[in-house]
């Protein structure tokens, strides 16, 4: 395969489809053939985003698709960012930089200066690189949104490369919605999609097999594989319908003989980062769920407060809930609350915000005594430290930032000093990621577990985090070995799209024919 060079995109009949870690198990499975493969998704939005070697932002599935390649991150592999604020305006990035934000409205303005961007930075990766395999955004049958599309088939008919379709059997109507999301698209878009792939099925796969061939006959066009449904695949869910309220975070329970620790994450309207505890489901006897009332709140033996892109708006929405009245009485009982960046923020006594929601003075939750001032640039930065015995790593990206504490620091980074706050059972810090430093995270469940009276907890004292998140992209690239066509696909790498017909629009279908 030393020759192979090419690109593929893997789009989708919807978000969350199984985009991400599709891509994700080829990079692993080419990587592990020797072949020089890089990710790259054009244009990602989501709250979800890791900060890069260069120094930027990118979104988080395009940093675990690089680890997939054995390769660090870098902001080439996602050069466009949006990162919604609200139901109507997005920050964006542009090659891991903050640039501005932009309305639905205005989009038009930024579209040329962004598709120059994006088809820069693929023919850079082609360039440098075997195998480029792009991930596209959303669904590719946003026909609404086609003529300034540039991260489906506006980005894969200008660079000329083959696009496979992945629908999400588990939710139904997968075979329609391959079906109609080829049908609506315009012929010369019709003819770039080169196959398809079913993800997370159940059950026999002789029964789906005349529902595929039916495809088939009505499309010209094979499925090339059946992803089945893996319970252990979980880890760094990226898109927010994975992170719904009541679902607990994590694969099946490990077997564990000591007292359990229940973890309730706040699902909050604009969370971001939400994989912050996923580190915390990692660990045998831990149960995290993500909840939106005071009882779980309450109930809990720890309440993590993620980060958030709109933390005054998110903080009101705390108050409208009862949540915020529930954390001042799980504070004053003595029990562990975790803010985490935004989170971390609203735990303060006073926020000036004339950057993110132009709002000005607001008060915070007042469970730690910090002022928190919003900046016009942005922090980005990799954390390096230690809590004062174990080395803590991760990385930070925000507008707020400490202008006063009163409180007894919590954390040390290296280069910058005293980093978060910490009153008794309350803890607050703007690292993202710090809970997967495995010293720390132990150190910090024993002290949970000790104030919330679980004295029979006791964390392992093996587990990696890091170790884990490979064994996760292993066990995609041993999914995808067994159940994709890679022929297929090294084909698709090697010559291009295939000579396809274009398919009857659902207007002019007839069933009977």
């Amino acid at each position: 395969m030393a020759d192979l060079r090419g690109a593929l995109l893997v789009g989708g009949t919807s978000s969350d489809a199984g985009k991400s870690l599709l891509v994700a198990g080829l990079c692993r499975s080419l990587a592990r053939r020797g072949i020089s493969v890089a990710p790259f998704k054009a244009q990602n939005m989501s709250n979800n985003s890791a900060v890069t070697l260069d120094g930027g932002e990118i979104g988080r599935a395009q940093a675990l698709q690089a680890a997939a390649c054995g390769l660090e991150p870098v902001t080439r592999f996602n050069p466009v960012l949006l990162k919604p604020g609200s139901d109507r305006r997005s920050q964006v990035v542009v090659r891991g930089r903050a640039v501005g934000d932009v309305g639905a409205g205005d989009y038009q303005q930024w579209r040329r200066r962004l598709a120059e961007v994006v088809h820069e930075e693929l023919a850079s990766l082609r360039a440098d690189y075997d195998v480029v395999l792009a991930e596209g955004a959303g669904s590719i049958a946003e026909i609404n949104l086609r003529r300034t599309d540039l991260a489906n088939l506006g980005l894969a008919r200008r660079a000329g490369i083959p696009v496979l379709v992945v629908a999400d059997i588990d939710r139904g109507g997968a075979l329609a919605g391959l079906y109609g999301t080829t049908a609506v698209l315009e012929p010369a878009d019709q003819a770039l999609v080169a196959g398809y792939v079913i993800n997370k099925f159940r059950g026999d796969p002789a029964i789906l097999a005349p529902g595929l061939e039916m495809l088939r006959e009505r499309t010209g066009r094979d499925t090339l594989g059946v992803i089945p449904m893996h319970p252990q695949v979980w880890i760094d869910a990226e898109d927010s319908l994975a992170s719904p309220v009541g679902r607990r975070v994590g694969g099946p329970p490990a077997p564990y003989r000591g007292e359990r620790l229940t973890v309730a994450a706040i699902r909050l309207p604009r969370v971001s980062n939400s994989t912050d505890v996923e580190a915390l489901a990692c660990e045998a006897g831990v149960d995290v769920t993500w909840v939106d009332d005071p009882g779980a709140v309450h109930a809990a033996d720890l309440v993590v407060l993620p980060g958030t892109r709109a933390t005054v708006d998110d903080l009101r929405w705390l108050r409208e809930r009862g949540l915020a009245q529930a954390l001042v009485e799980r504070a004053a009982g003595g029990l562990p609350i975790l803010g985490i960046c935004g989170g971390f923020q609203m735990l303060s006594r006073q926020i000036d915000d004339h950057v993110e929601s132009s709002a000005g003075a607001v008060d915070g939750l007042g469970l730690l005594d910090v002022h928190i001032v919003f900046a016009q640039e942005k922090t980005l930065r990799h954390f390096t430290g230690d809590d004062g015995r174990h080395p803590v790593h991760g990385y930070e990206i925000h507008h707020g930032r400490v202008a006063a504490c009163r409180e007894q620091t919590w954390l040390n980074e290296h280069r910058t000093g005293p980093e978060g706050a910490r009153r008794g059972a309350v803890y607050g810090t703007h690292g993202h990621g710090l809970l997967e430093s495995d010293d720390f995270r132990r150190a910090f469940l024993t002290e949970v577990a000790a104030a919330a009276g679980r004295p029979g907890f006791t964390p392992a004292p093996d587990l990696s985090v890091a170790a884990v998140r490979q064994g996760q992209l292993d066990l995609l690239a041993d999914l995808v070995d067994t159940h994709l066509d890679m022929s297929a696909v090294q084909r698709l790498l090697a010559d291009g799209p295939p000579a396809l017909p274009s398919v009857l629009s659902w207007l002019s279908w007839n069933p009977s024919t």
